[in-house]
């Protein structure tokens, strides 16, 4: 394990998670929440390798165990977020229902249409975000909520029976905010 001063985080970040170990405490249990409050902390809202290499040197707990549960959990992200986050459904009924030509109506409005069919086809697994970072998209297995199928989460809102036009003004007025 890396003396702690030789990780590349820089004297803010560190005392962000020293903060956050000391609300939560050292003992396994607070691992869950040091991670989900470290994660919250990061501008772009994720946990990077040095964050965690931290994290279980503060904490006494194995780098592997650390890296564990940040890979278990699929509320933490490994790579950098996007300023909003677009999660499109692609369980049975919202696939039946057009999430995949949202998914890749959304591609390629967000110029992410240089992906391959196959990364697009995996529904649980796909987190893209686009070079500006003002976009993370990602898909889920299900909402939940296949009455309202298609369903699209939006910052953390919840639309049903989206449509491509429905999309495309929701991420619009996105990209206008921020102008």
């Amino acid at each position: 394990m890396p003396n702690e001063n030789a990780l590349s985080l820089d004297a803010h970040e560190r005392l962000l998670i020293d903060q956050v170990i000391a609300e939560h405490g050292e003992g396994a249990g607070a691992l869950l929440g040091i991670l989900e409050d470290v994660q919250a902390t990061n501008s772009h809202k994720f946990l990077s390798l040095d964050a965690l290499r931290y994290v279980a040197v503060k904490t006494g707990t194995p780098p592997a165990q650390v890296y564990s549960v940040a890979t278990f959990f699929a509320l933490f992200n490994l790579e950098p977020q996007g300023d909003n986050l677009v999660c499109v459904c692609r369980g049975t009924a919202c696939h039946t229902r057009g999430s995949r030509d949202l998914l890749e109506k959304l591609f390629l409005d967000l110029g992410l249409k240089g992906r391959t069919q196959d990364e697009s086809r995996d529904a649980d697994k796909l987190s893209l975000t686009t070079k500006d970072r003002r976009f993370t998209v990602r898909t889920v297995a299900c909402f939940g909520q296949c009455a309202l199928a298609p369903v699209v989460e939006i910052n953390h809102h919840i639309l049903s029976h989206v449509n491509e036009r429905t999309l495309q003004r929701e991420v619009n007025v996105l990209n206008l905010r921020k102008k």
